[in-house]
């Protein structure tokens, strides 16, 4: 099973990283406001980007290490993952 880390951009500008194995379905969870605590205080405004991995423990790991990234080195990140 691929395993999904990823960013969404919040309206307010602020960063949510997180793990999934859907990435669509996930984001519309959050949308719906059945997502994470973090983004029903903050909406997401879209997938800024997303990183496919091989495990739950190997996207639990990257995710531990971007969310103490400050949101410009997330932004950055973002540029790598979409591959611009």
């Amino acid at each position: 099973m691929t395993w999904f880390v990823y960013l969404l951009e919040c309206r307010n500008g602020k960063i949510y990283t997180g793990i999934t194995t859907d990435v669509t379905r996930r984001f519309d969870e959050h949308l719906k406001g059945t997502g994470a605590k973090f983004t029903r205080a903050n909406p997401p405004f879209h997938i800024l980007a997303f990183k496919p991995v091989t495990s739950c423990s190997e996207a639990s790991s990257i995710e531990y290490h971007v969310k103490r990234l400050k949101p410009s080195q997330k932004k950055e990140l973002a540029v790598i993952w979409n591959g611009k």
